[in-house]
C-alpha cells in the first residue's frame, strides 16, 4: 500500500468580525485542505492554514509524499524537514526560537496519514493514538467583542450573533452559545477596551453564570504593569489568565506575583521554548495546537512533557472548519491530562467541508466522529465552492489591523495597547 497522489486546496469561508488585540477579523478566513490518497483509492484527509506561506510549504512537500508507506510516520517527516534546509536533520535539538513553519507542515500531512491508517485498518484515530481517555471532549464558549456586520460587505446581511460591546450585549452573546451548546465553561477574548471595562465584563458574565469556569485572553495586549495593578480585580472570577503579556520573559515577571494560572498559546508554542518555558516557571497552561505544534503525537507528546512538569494541558482553536475539529476531538480524547476544556471556534463557523453539515457540540462537548480513521468525510462540492471563495475573495494572508483601519484609519495593532 503506497501513496499515489497528494492534492492540497486552499479555501476561503465566511469570518464574522471579531474583534481582538491585533484589530478585527476579515469576512473571509483561509484555509487549505489535504488529501492523502492510496493506490488502492482510500483518502486521507487533513486541514491547515490558507495563507500563501504555508500553502507554498505544502504544494512543495505534496509530490515528494508519492510512494510513501502511510504508515512510515518517520519518512514523512523526514521528507518534511528537507523542505526547511538547515533545519531538515531530524536528530537535532528543537530550536529555542520555534519551528511554527515546519510543525505546521508536518501536523497537515500527518494528521492525513493517521486518518489512513484508521481507514486501512477499520479502526478510529483515537485508537491508532492508544485508545480512549475520555468519551467526549469538553469544549469552552469562546467570546468576542464584535461589530453587527462587516464594513464594505454589502452582500451579506449583520451575522446572527449581532453585536457585542457593551457587558449587557456580552452576556447575551454567552447565554445564546450556552444554550445552544450547553458549554460549561466560558473564554472571554480581550485586549480590545480598557482593561477596566473587560474586567466588568468577566463580572457580568460572573453574575450571569455563577460557577462557570472563566477565563480571559488580552493576547498580549498588556504590560506588566498593567497585569499586576489587575491582579487584584481577578480574585474569584478566573480560572486562569492566558497570555496577558507579549513575551515568555514578561510571562516569568507576571508569574512571580500572579495569583492565577498562566496560560498561553503565544509565548510557549513549540517544543524548543520548554526548556526556558521551565526555567522561568512562566506558564502554568499550555493551550496546545496540533496544527503547528507537528501533530497529533506531537500533541500527546506535549502532554506528557506537560506531566513531568506540571504544567497543564488543554487545546487553541483558530477558525477551522470539521476535519480540524474532528482531530482535535480525537487527539483529545486520547490524552489522559487534558486538564481543562478545548478552545473552538467552531459555533462561529457557518461554512462547512464534510458531508453531512457542522458536527454538533452538545454539553459543551463533543465525541470522536464514528468510523474508522477521523470518521468524517470531504463533501467535494463544497470543497469546490469554498476554493472558488478563494479564488475570488482577494485574500492571501490574514490581516486584522488591515481590516481594522476600515473602521479607525489610524490603527496600529501594535502589543502592548495597555
Amino acid at each position: 500500500m503506497r501513496i499515489a497522489d497528494v492534492r492540497v486546496t486552499a479555501i476561503a469561508f465566511r469570518d464574522p468580525p471579531l474583534l481582538n488585540v491585533s484589530g478585527v477579523h476579515e469576512p473571509w478566513a483561509l484555509r487549505s485542505i489535504i488529501e492523502v490518497e492510496t493506490d488502492n483509492g482510500l483518502v486521507g484527509l487533513g486541514e491547515s492554514y490558507g495563507e500563501d506561506e504555508t500553502l507554498a510549504n505544502l504544494n512543495a512537500i505534496a509530490p515528494t509524499l508519492v510512494g510513501l508507506d502511510p504508515f512510515d510516520l518517520n519518512t514523512l517527516t523526514r521528507a518534511v524537514y528537507a523542505r526547511f534546509g538547515d533545519e531538515g536533520d531530524v536528530q537535532k535539538t528543537f530550536p529555542p526560537q520555534g519551528d511554527k513553519a515546519r510543525a505546521s507542515a508536518l501536523a497537515a500531512f500527518e494528521v492525513a496519514f493517521l486518518d489512513l491508517q484508521g481507514r486501512l485498518t477499520g479502526r478510529p484515530v483515537y485508537e491508532i493514538l492508544g485508545g480512549l481517555a475520555r468519551e467526549r471532549v469538553s469544549y469552552s464558549a469562546y467570546l468576542f467583542y464584535k461589530f453587527a456586520r462587516h464594513r464594505d460587505d454589502p452582500g451579506y446581511a449583520p451575522d446572527p450573533w449581532g453585536e457585542a460591546l457593551t457587558h449587557e450585549q456580552m452576556v447575551a452573546q454567552a447565554r445564546r452559545m450556552v444554550d445552544l451548546y450547553g458549554f460549561g465553561s466560558i473564554k472571554l477574548k480581550a485586549g480590545v477596551f480598557e482593561p477596566d471595562f473587560e474586567v466588568e465584563t468577566l463580572r457580568a458574565l460572573r453574575e450571569a453564570f455563577p460557577g462557570y469556569p472563566l477565563r480571559i485572553d488580552p493576547n498580549g495586549g498588556w504590560t506588566v504593569e498593567t497585569t499586576r495593578r489587575l491582579m487584584p480585580k481577578f480574585a474569584g472570577l478566573l480560572e486562569y489568565l492566558e497570555d496577558p503579556v507579549n513575551s515568555l520573559a514578561e510571562m516569568g515577571e507576571v508569574a512571580k506575583f500572579s495569583t492565577h494560572p498562566l496560560a498561553t498559546n503565544m509565548v510557549t508554542i513549540a517544543f524548543g521554548h520548554i526548556p526556558e518555558t521551565v526555567r522561568l516557571n512562566a506558564v502554568q497552561v499550555i493551550l496546545s495546537d496540533h496544527h503547528y505544534w507537528g501533530g497529533l503525537r506531537a500533541t500527546q507528546q506535549l502532554a506528557h512533557i506537560g506531566r513531568v512538569f506540571g504544567i497543564g494541558v488543554s487545546m487553541h482553536s483558530n477558525s477551522h472548519l470539521g476535519i480540524s475539529l474532528a482531530a482535535m476531538t480525537h487527539v483529545g480524547a486520547a490524552i489522559p491530562n487534558l486538564a481543562y476544556a478545548c478552545d473552538t471556534h467552531y459555533p462561529w463557523q457557518e461554512d462547512e467541508v464534510i458531508e453531512g453539515g457542522k458536527m454538533r457540540i452538545e454539553n459543551g462537548s463533543l465525541a470522536p466522529p464514528p468510523g474508522p480513521g477521523l470518521g468524517v468525510t470531504l463533501d467535494r462540492r463544497e470543497l469546490a465552492r469554498l476554493h472558488e471563495n478563494w479564488r475570488t475573495c482577494g485574500i492571501r494572508k490574514r490581516d486584522d489591523a488591515k481590516e481594522m483601519r476600515k473602521y479607525q484609519p489610524d490603527w496600529s495593532g501594535r502589543r502592548p495597547r495597555f
